[in-house]
């Protein structure tokens, strides 16, 4: 192999790593961007806060213990998770492309409040998930379809 067919070979390489970064890039910020109420997702969150709502006038002590209990298992659960697991189950949920589910996994990290918007340290997440999406490829390659990618979350979502 000559020298200019080794320039090529790596730029070629380097073009494809570009691509995987820019694809990545872009299914964090089009999940931030539905999770922070910006997509359509926004009117079925408030329509369940109304639900709810209705349920706390009705009995108000049933449902602040139960939302206290509720909240404790969910923070009792994301703690539990390791920062790597957790941008593993965070990737392989954007890799389903199924938004309920994505939902559900941004609820289990405490990342989503009850009124549907994001938290403070979610977008402190999403910075450090770019950094750490660079670092891990090899595990982005291995989710690389919406079954494997949902296998995975199915497997760990209650780790």
């Amino acid at each position: 192999m000559n020298r200019n067919q080794k320039i090529a070979v790596g730029c070629g390489a380097a073009g494809c790593l570009g691509l995987i970064l820019i694809v990545i890039v872009g299914c964090i910020i089009y999940f931030a961007m539905r999770s922070s109420g910006m997509g359509t997702n926004r009117n079925s969150a408030s329509g369940i806060n109304r639900g709810s709502t209705r349920n706390a006038n009705s009995s108000a002590n049933a449902n602040t213990n139960s939302d206290a209990q509720t909240k404790g298992d969910e923070e009792a659960n994301s703690s539990t998770m390791s920062d790597d697991a957790k941008h593993k189950l965070f990737q392989a949920a954007g890799g389903t492309q199924d938004t309920e589910l994505m939902q559900r996994v941004l609820r289990k990290m405490n990342f989503i409040k009850a009124d549907g918007t994001s938290t403070d340290e979610y977008a402190s997440f999403l910075k450090d998930h770019i950094a750490w999406a660079v670092k891990n490829v090899e595990f982005i390659q291995s989710i690389n379809t919406t079954e494997k990618a949902r296998a995975y979350v199915e497997e760990h979502i209650n780790d």
